[in-house]
Parts: C-alpha cells; structure tokens; sequence
C-alpha cells in the first residue's frame, strides 16, 4: 500500500505531504484537504516558486487522478499571483475571486463536470417606510441612472456578504436618510438577469415602519430626501410607467387598503451547524405548535 507522510521542501517553507511509492521512492505533493464531492482544497498559503509549484502541481494531479479524486480547487491568495499563470498551464481555470484571493478549479473525470458555477446573484433591496399619514419616506439621487431625472424613489441597496436581507433594508434608510426604522415583511421580490456584469439580479421590496422622522440625509450619494404623501408618490409619471415601480405602488396600495400579507422572517437554527438563518414566509395563517 502507498503510505503518507508529512514533510517541508528543501528550498522552501511550503509544507508538502510526502508519499511513499511502491515502498521505495518518495514524491511530494501539494497540501490539501479533502471535499465532501470527491474532490480536494488546496489553501496555498507559503511562498514558493514557479517552477517548484509546478512540480508539485503536475505530481500531486497524478496521485489525485489514481486516487479517483474529481474536482481540485487551489485558492491562491493575492500574494501568491505569480502561481497562477503555472495554474492556468496545467489546464485550471478561474471560477471566483475576492478581494483578498483567486479561486481556480480543475475537473480531472473524463465526464460532465458538477462543479458548481460561480454565484449567479446580486441581491438587492428597496424600502418602502410609510408614516401613520400615510407619508412614503422618498430620495433623489445625485448619482446613477436616476441623477438628474427628478425622480423621486425608494431607498435601494445592496445586500452585503453575511447580512440578512431586513437587516439591510434597515442599514440602507438609516444610511441615506437618517430615519430609524422597524423591519415589517416583504411585499415582494423580482428576478432579473443579464443585470450586473452579467450576473443575475434578486429585488426584495420591503415594507418597514419609521420609528424616527427628522431626516438627515446622506450627502455622498443623495441630493435630497422627503416625506411625501403616497398618492404624490404614486402620481409621478415615471411610476406610472415603469413596470416594476408601478407594481410598488400597487401593492402599498394592496397593503394600506386589502389587507395584502406579505413575508415576515423567522429565526431558525440549522439541522448541519448551530448558526441561526432566517425564513420568510406569510405567516398570517399559520398555527403555532
């Protein structure tokens, strides 16, 4: 049987994983973790160079191969770019990259690759507060599609890595207005694609109420910002005209006046881990246990 061990490269600090082969000869290759799809992680984090990356690459592929190992994921970060066009040679391709680090993969089976595809989403979000004068909290922008329209819109955002979608509706009309707000439901939400660098794109319309007024409006990216009354709101050609804007102040209207039920979150803990997530859902109807 092949046995494994643990070593360091002689001219370098990258710890290897040495594998005896057929009882007489030692090969080095890459450090990696195991996957739960068959495949393996390689977390690059020592310098090294070039040309010895190469050797333990091409090395550590074939052991991969006999071992019937199917996807090869090497993260290498941003100190290590001198490593990726070796990656690139031996026939990785890119699949993501953060700010900090290039992810590249390999499919070693001779067979349709499951990899799966890089995140195919932008998340974001618009928020309809609404006063008990019926007053919808509203902006102009000093920046975008809409700078210099004289539309008066919603506050949008994005969603950020790791933050739950009513959490970001709260940060973003504290961030551009000012105002304090309870998280309600989600009236609604749209999928679009073709959206941001060909990306996809989830709109999730909620609904909040105020629990401050005075607004102190963002200077970066606001030119002004009111409390106006909903039917001005809705009057404004614009909304009369824009499919999806028209559809916000159908449903407000659905809200205020025919008891439309959006989705409101609710904690949950997950069966895999002890970490908290979130599920929406129209619970108007539902029965506790």
């Amino acid at each position: 049987m092949t046995s494994v061990e643990v070593g360091t490269m002689a001219n370098s600090s990258l710890g290897v994983h040495r594998v005896r082969e057929n009882g007489t000869q030692f090969i080095e290759l890459l450090p990696a973790t195991n996957d739960e799809h068959g495949g393996v992680i390689v977390d690059m984090e020592e310098a090294v160079e070039s040309a010895d990356f190469a050797t333990l690459l091409r090395a550590s592929m074939s052991q991969w191969r006999l071992q019937g190992k199917k996807g090869v994921w090497i993260k290498l970060p941003i100190e290590l770019v001198n490593l990726v066009e070796t990656a690139v040679k031996e026939g990785f391709r890119y699949h993501h990259a953060e700010p900090h680090y290039l992810m590249l993969v390999y499919w070693i089976p001779e067979t349709t690759s499951t990899i799966p595809a890089n995140a195919t989403h932008r998340v974001r979000v618009g928020a309809v507060v609404l006063n008990d004068k019926k007053e919808v909290l509203v902006v102009q922008e000093n920046a975008g599609r809409f700078k210099g329209t004289g539309v008066w819109k919603i506050p949008t955002g994005v969603v950020d890595e790791g933050e739950d979608i009513f959490k970001t509706a709260i940060r973003e009309v504290k961030e551009e207005t000012g105002i304090d707000t309870e998280f309600l439901e989600i009236l609604a939400f749209r999928q679009s694609h073709k959206s941001f660098f060909d990306k996809s794109d989830l709109f999730f319309l909620c609904m909040l109420h105020p629990r401050s007024f005075d607004i102190q409006k963002q200077e970066l990216e606001i030119e002004a910002a009111q409390w106006m009354p909903f039917e001005e709101y809705a009057a404004q050609p614009f909304n009369q005209q824009n499919g999806l804007f028209k559809f916000v102040t159908d449903l407000c209207l659905a809200k205020l006046h025919r008891n439309y039920t959006g989705f409101t979150p609710r904690p949950i803990k997950s069966f895999f881990s002890n970490q908290s997530s979130y599920l929406y859902l129209n619970g108007q109807d539902m029965v506790n246990p």
